[in-house]
């Protein structure tokens, strides 16, 4: 495949006013989910839960794309569609996480790195044939005392860029998401400090690795306050850090930011997003790749019962339509409520 062409499937994933829906989520994380509306996790309940937030009525009109995980990937629509085919045939782009998860560090107590390069050609080479056109992979840098450390972010950084190397190989755009966490009692300053640190290893690794700038789609935490810290950063602060930090680092040739949600309320993040897109003139789309921030009222609306399919779908539609707003600077605190 040309550099054209995974230039045009990033440019589908960051279509104005549409951003990305993660839904992702391993077995057990799931598992989590379901537990709080008691919902046994099961192939079945996943796939009927899934099937519900894709066939949201004009979810098209807010989702460019679905970041799926490999069971779902292999599953169908009640109606025997795989789902992939589902989602291409509205205009909606399937993606697949390939990362194995963050596992302790050896020799770095208290960091991670995440796991999975092994095989992952393989891997893609099937993907690609079960109709995914973009993937994920996450690097997790946690704040504390004494870390994230220089080796721990380059260890990381360096598999990013090795991922997304072999992702443009087998036609599939990267998905580069390093995520500094938002846990802890840090402030904003020493999240910008740390994503700073982050950003510059990361294109400094995808440089080395040859990777085509025009053919990623960055996925970055906001630069934010630890979610302990008594000093809670403004929304404008957690804006003007962010874009602040953005164009530090990332080159104008990166077509797309599509942010993590990291922990925000729904409202926080759609808020943060739209200031930041109230700027203008700036050298890159800015959208979201939501997980939580996009579900979790239609989960809770849904509750696994049956006859509430309807109810989960107003709530998963309500939040995408908010941060279709975002897109354009155009969401103001407290518009979902006017839009219940």
């Amino acid at each position: 495949m040309s550099a054209e062409s995974l230039e045009s499937i990033a440019a589908a994933m960051i279509a104005p006013g549409k951003g990305i829906l993660a839904a992702d989520e391993s077995s057990g994380t799931i598992k989590k989910r379901f537990d709080k509306i008691n919902l046994e996790s099961t192939a079945e309940s996943r796939r009927g839960y899934r099937d519900l937030l894709f066939s949201t009525p004009d979810m098209a009109k807010s989702i460019s794309g679905v970041i799926l995980y490999d069971e779902t990937l292999r599953q169908k629509t009640a109606a025997g569609v795989p789902f992939p085919t589902y989602l291409a045939s509205m205009g909606v782009v399937p993606g697949i996480k390939v990362d194995a998860g963050a596992k302790a560090l050896a020799g770095f107590p208290n960091e991670t790195i995440t796991e999975g390069l092994d095989g992952l050609r393989e891997r893609l080479i099937e993907y690609y044939g079960l109709g995914a056109r973009f993937a994920k992979w996450r690097g997790v840098i946690d704040i504390g005392a004494g870390f994230p450390t220089a080796y721990a972010i380059h260890a990381n950084a360096h598999a990013l860029a090795r991922y997304a190397a072999l992702c443009q190989e087998q036609k599939i755009v990267p998905i580069v998401e390093p995520e500094v966490l938002m846990d802890g009692a840090h402030t904003i300053e020493r999240c910008e400090q740390v994503t700073n640190d982050v950003l510059a290893e990361v294109f400094a690794q995808l440089h080395a690795a040859g990777v085509r700038l025009e053919g990623i789609i960055l996925k970055p935490n906001m630069v934010i306050s630890g979610k302990q810290c008594t000093q809670r950063a403004t929304p404008a602060q957690v804006a003007a850090a962010t874009l602040r930090c953005l164009k530090r680092h990332v080159p104008g040739a990166v077509p797309g930011i599509a942010f993590l949600s990291g922990g925000q309320s729904p409202a926080e993040a759609a808020l943060h997003l739209s200031l930041m897109n109230a700027s203008k003139n700036l050298p890159w789309q800015l959208t979201f790749s939501y997980g939580r921030a996009l579900q979790d009222a239609a989960l809770t609306a849904w509750g696994g019962k049956s006859g509430n399919e309807a109810a989960g779908q107003r709530e998963f539609a309500r939040w995408a339509r908010m941060n279709s707003l975002a897109r354009t600077g155009g969401y103001q605190a407290g518009m979902e409520q006017q839009a219940a």
